[in-house]
């Protein structure tokens, strides 16, 4: 019974086969921080942090002195798995995959 519920979620609202891509991790060696990700998903999937000289993330909107910002995966489970962050980044540094 369950599997047959899933597979209804998997179309599209015109009935055609879906499957849904779901934001896995950010490589924050790639990504450049441009927010165009975080722009595009309205679910709050995806947070922007600062770098330090250390290496560690922090909040902006701390004293840290940063390096660089990088997008990070704030709440994965908010992902509907839509995929339009991937469609916008510039740098392809997002992993997706199925739940």
């Amino acid at each position: 019974m369950l599997a047959t519920q899933l597979e209804l979620q998997s179309v599209s609202r015109d009935g055609r086969p879906w499957q849904p891509s779901y934001l896995l991790a950010i490589d924050p060696e790639t990504c450049i921080g441009c927010g165009r990700c975080f722009k595009v998903c309205g679910r709050s999937v995806m947070d922007l942090k600062g770098v330090t000289e250390d290496g560690e993330l922090v909040d902006l909107d701390g004293d840290d002195e940063i390096e660089r910002k990088i997008m990070t995966v704030a709440d994965p489970g908010a992902c509907i798995g839509c995929a339009a962050c991937s469609r916008v980044c510039p740098k392809g540094c997002q992993t997706h995959g199925s739940a």
